[in-house]
């Protein structure tokens, strides 16, 4: 995390839709018994990736200055090939779009070209003052004028299984 916070800074500004790019490798400290990577690791680094593009963004202090922040409401990961012990990767995240609650993050982990995980992140906005936030309005205030781009079809299926089994 501080490597993060502190390379951050020092990377160029991006805007709030662009892709972003983290580099990676597997240490004796994120592997499992069978050798490759914990599934929970996965969403540690993925954190990582979120800070990287909020703050790259700007997004970070203007939630900060607003006294807004985000809280993870779901998300969903697919493994597709193992990540073993010191193989080197990288995590790309990128915005995908919003509806009225939500924003929706894509994170991918690519090893060699190919994929090794993908997953989907639903984000919520809350007030500190209490309260939540919807979407549109967070991104009215972000990206001025910006309609959010067509969700992809797995988002919506997504959403529709989410809703199904938590009730």
């Amino acid at each position: 995390m501080l490597r993060v916070l502190f390379m951050a800074t020092r990377r160029p500004h991006i805007g709030l839709m662009d892709e972003t790019s983290l580099t990676f490798r597997v240490w004796p400290s994120d592997i499992d018994v069978l050798m490759h990577m914990n599934n929970g690791r996965y969403l540690t680094l993925m954190d990582l990736g979120r800070v990287d593009s909020i703050i790259r963004s700007g997004v970070r202090r203007r939630l900060r200055d607003l006294g807004w922040y985000t809280v993870i409401a779901a998300e969903t990961i697919r493994f597709r090939e193992s990540l073993g012990l010191f193989a080197k990767f990288e995590m790309w995240t990128r915005v995908l779009g919003w509806d009225d609650k939500s924003f929706y993050i894509r994170q991918t982990f690519v090893r060699d070209g190919r994929v090794a995980a993908v997953s989907i992140v639903r984000v919520r906005f809350l007030r500190r003052s209490g309260g939540t936030l919807g979407a549109r309005e967070v991104a009215e205030t972000l990206v001025p004028g910006v309609a959010s781009p067509h969700l992809p079809d797995y988002v919506r299926l997504w959403q529709e299984a989410e809703g199904e089994y938590s009730r």
